[in-house]
């Protein structure tokens, strides 16, 4: 594996790797839910808490847009979850060389995006599976990409919102813009 002047390993490729893992679950889940569950409600794991149901949402997160009729919504989700994967690809190279909360977020989100992207370029449907009931609140029907996404999502705010040391961030040659 390359190596940074500072002699640290490069963590990029592993990144990649997790992004990858992410899409490999992702998209096993799916098929498994598309062989197994029939379309609707779902099987109950644990009453009124949580079950795996078969819903084909063609909407964005959380369905919505999902009753727009026509190909406008769709080619805009597609071209969305495309320049977003392309920009976390960038990201993911400019700060993937070390391990930190950011770099593991963006290979989550990318994983995310990534599995979700696949199924709507060649399904023109998310299928969501995961249906959790907290107290009277029903929570949108999800899946694993969506699940990435969120947990990458969280760690970007984690890392935003901790607080920094200056061995966190060494001094570079590079000019401050």
């Amino acid at each position: 594996m390359a190596t940074s002047s500072n002699n640290t390993r490069d963590l990029r490729p592993w990144l990649l790797l997790v992004s990858a893992a992410v899409i490999a679950v992702d998209r096993l889940t799916k098929l498994w839910v598309e062989k197994n569950i029939t379309l609707g409600p779902g099987k109950i794991i644990i009453p009124n808490v949580f079950r795996i149901s078969h819903v084909l949402n063609t909407g964005a997160a959380f369905s919505m847009f999902a009753d727009s009729s026509g190909n406008t919504v769709k080619m805009a989700l597609i071209a969305f979850s495309a320049v977003v994967t392309l920009i976390i690809l960038g990201m993911i190279y400019r700060v993937g060389r070390r391990p930190s909360l950011t770099s593991f977020g963006l290979a989550l989100i990318l994983g995310g995006a990534i599995g979700n992207l696949y199924d709507r370029i060649v399904y023109a449907h998310v299928v969501d599976f995961l249906a959790v009931r907290i107290v009277h609140y029903d929570w949108p029907d999800f899946n694993i990409a969506d699940s990435a996404i969120c947990i990458g999502a969280g760690l970007l705010l984690i890392e935003i919102f901790r607080p920094q040391s200056p061995l966190d961030n060494p001094p570079t040659d590079e000019p401050v813009l």
